[in-house]
């Protein structure tokens, strides 16, 4: 693939591998600026379910009207094999910032507020990305927060033009209903057990995020999948409150309310969650006594020199908590991996 041309756009590297497909760096030689190519590989270009599924993706993320969520160019087909054109994000991912240790507490708080309005913007238009987590999420230069990938969302019916039972697909695997999708780490307990999800479950991965920004781990840990599984149904998180001194008893609060395994009790959506954050956010630049925690800023690369990552997940996840996963999970079986660690 590399120096070739598909369409009028010339291929310069691999950016990585995603859900539905792989990444490229490309030149659009008409408008002369860099883009994303994804390509869907020439072995399912057989599989009508996969290949409508990838055109959703394009029509999915182009509906959508967000600073914060990675822009759809155009779509196209070059010898049988389909592809998409994204923007081309230059930045870091929000997974490497991670590796040097918890964010400051502003800083944080800011990109939680970028992401929440990324979601609120996708949620109505009936849309669930699924799979929210650092490595799908890049800061640009300038400190925006760009939520990348929407690769495995869950396309309502009133945008889908055919009902397909919310069929779920990975590269590499056809799933059916009661399949997990996502990344264990970062998954609600209803997406685990492989049950239907709606904008909270997006919400529950936006507070592990939360959660691991603010204390430098994630909430739900474990040495295997299963491990991770049973902490996400039934484990419970230390409060944030308790991890850090000086620690905001209302981002606690919105934490353990975004973390919280009832459905019915977390936030509702997207928009509620905004509004805390940012009146948490007015709350801390009124009080006395914050000025050093307000005054950090955001250790971010400056404009014009960027670190370059992709716009697909990394190809190197550090550990099983980030690989995607389609596997079939029913409740007797989640029931059955708690059994076995309790014993």
């Amino acid at each position: 693939m590399i120096s070739k041309t598909i369409s009028h756009y010339h291929v310069i590297s691999k950016l990585g591998a995603g859900g539905m497909g792989e990444v490229y760096l490309a030149e659009d030689s008409r408008l002369g600026r860099k883009v994303a190519l994804k390509l869907l590989p020439a072995s399912f270009q057989y599989d009508p379910e996969r290949s409508s599924r990838f055109l959703r993706e394009a029509r999915a993320a182009s509906a959508l009207n967000s600073p914060n969520i990675a822009h759809i160019y155009d779509i196209g087909e070059h010898e049988g094999s389909k592809f998409i054109i994204m923007e081309y994000v230059e930045g870091e991912s929000l997974s490497r910032r991670l590796k040097q240790g918890p964010l400051p507490l502003r800083e944080a708080i800011d990109i939680a507020i970028q992401i929440a309005g990324a979601l609120n913007e996708a949620h109505s238009q009936g849309i669930v990305h699924r799979d929210i987590k650092p490595s799908n999420l890049m800061i640009t230069g300038r400190g925006l927060v760009k939520v990348l990938d929407f690769g495995i969302a869950k396309i309502s019916k009133t945008l889908a033009e055919d009902d397909d039972n919310d069929l779920t697909v990975s590269l590499g695997e056809k799933t059916s209903p009661g399949t997990v999708l996502g990344t264990p780490s970062y998954m609600s307990p209803e997406q685990v057990r492989g049950l239907a999800v709606d904008g909270r479950s997006d919400i529950f991965s936006l507070g592990v995020v939360l959660y691991e920004m603010v204390t430098g781990r994630r909430p739900f840990e474990g040495v295997t999948i299963s491990d991770i599984i049973a902490a996400v149904l039934t484990g419970e998180p230390e409060p944030i409150t308790q991890t850090q001194r000086d620690m905001p008893d209302k981002l606690g609060a919105i934490v353990a309310r975004a973390l919280n395994k009832d459905v019915e009790q977390r936030y509702q959506n997207a928009k509620e969650l905004l509004k805390d954050l940012q009146e948490l956010k007015q709350r801390m630049g009124s009080e006395t006594g914050c000025d050093e925690a307000l005054s950090s800023e955001p250790d971010v690369p400056a404009a014009g020199q960027p670190r370059t990552e992709a716009i697909a997940p990394s190809t190197n996840p550090p550990a099983l908590q980030s690989n995607v996963v389609a596997a079939p999970l029913t409740t007797s079986s989640a029931e059955y991996i708690i059994t076995k660690i309790k014993h």
